[in-house]
């Protein structure tokens, strides 16, 4: 394992410029010939988009391909890249929020999609106001795995959190304003799990919803982050307050407005999705509907 680590990172010193030499090798292989969950891909975008002609599905899922490979290549480039290098690649608009958060003494729960390239949002903690920013990763079945990609994510300052673990950490830290939470809101939780679900992108999808519970029951600020790709190796996130209609959130309220958000999102850049997760595999598990 020691030698993987260090083949990984000497990997990740090669210049993006490089790398994206072994990412067009990488769409090759995967568009023209290993074909990798293609009939998933292919179905899922279908799906999503049943006004769109095949000629345009067709169109998404090359795209999709290479922004896939790009996405493989710059999570190696995760491992060293400087926190310069992730300030020039990454911009971030609307950064007043997070100063009006610390000036109302809420902490921030930031909610982004698979929309390349969110794994490259780990600088952020060098441009808030907050003391405290935590990425909340998922366990993985390999340990090493784990390890590598929580170092990436520890990065710049930050301090992850497995998700199991980090409602109960929000639930128990002071809500001063001083910490930042990032989820990628979108998971797909696991079937015995499956308890709530929701239309999105044409489909019942169920929908990961342990996030609600803080909506409801504490005064936190809750943060959309669109996800843009503007050209190969560069990345604008856009910051959206989400507000509830009343005087707070009511169950599932935040959960709806996030994923009419992403959906938005997905709709205006259709081939940045990572389309190849199987995201609605339980989607006759559903408990609870909401078709509206």
């Amino acid at each position: 394992m020691n030698f993987l680590i260090k083949i990984l990172y000497l990997l990740s010193k090669i210049p993006l410029k490089i790398l994206y030499i072994f990412s067009d090798i990488i769409f090759f292989l995967n568009y023209y010939i290993v074909g990798y969950r293609k009939k998933v891909i292919l179905q899922n975008i279908k799906n999503s988009f049943p006004d769109k002609t095949d000629e345009e599905i067709q169109a998404i899922l090359k795209k999709f391909y290479l922004n896939f490979s790009d996405y493989l290549v710059e999570t190696v480039k995760s491992f060293s890249i400087s926190e310069t290098e992730s300030r020039v690649r990454m911009q971030h608009i609307n950064q007043n929020l997070f100063h009006e958060a610390k000036a109302e003494g809420k902490n921030i729960i930031l909610m982004a999609g698979h929309v390349f390239n969110w794994e490259w949002m780990n600088a952020l903690a060098t441009l808030t106001p907050q003391k405290n920013t935590h990425p909340v990763y998922r366990k993985v079945n390999s340990s090493f795995w784990e390890d590598q990609m929580k170092k990436v994510r520890n990065k710049f300052g930050n301090e992850a959190l497995e998700a199991n673990e980090v409602i109960l950490n929000i639930f128990r830290n002071q809500n001063d304003g001083e910490s930042i939470y990032m989820f990628v809101a979108d998971q797909t939780p696991h079937v015995a799990n499956v308890n709530y679900g929701l239309k999105f992108l044409n489909q019942r999808t169920p929908a990961f919803i342990g996030y609600d519970k803080l909506a409801t029951r504490m005064d936190l600020i809750f943060i959309y982050c669109e996800m843009k790709k503007i050209k190969r190796g560069f990345y604008q996130v856009n910051y959206h307050r989400i507000y509830p209609d009343g005087e707070k959130f009511v169950k599932n309220e935040v959960v709806r407005k996030f994923h009419k958000l992403l959906e938005n999102t997905i709709h205006k850049y259709p081939d940045n999705y990572l389309w190849s997760h199987r995201k609605w595999k339980y989607q006759d598990s559903i408990k609870t509907y909401d078709g509206e």
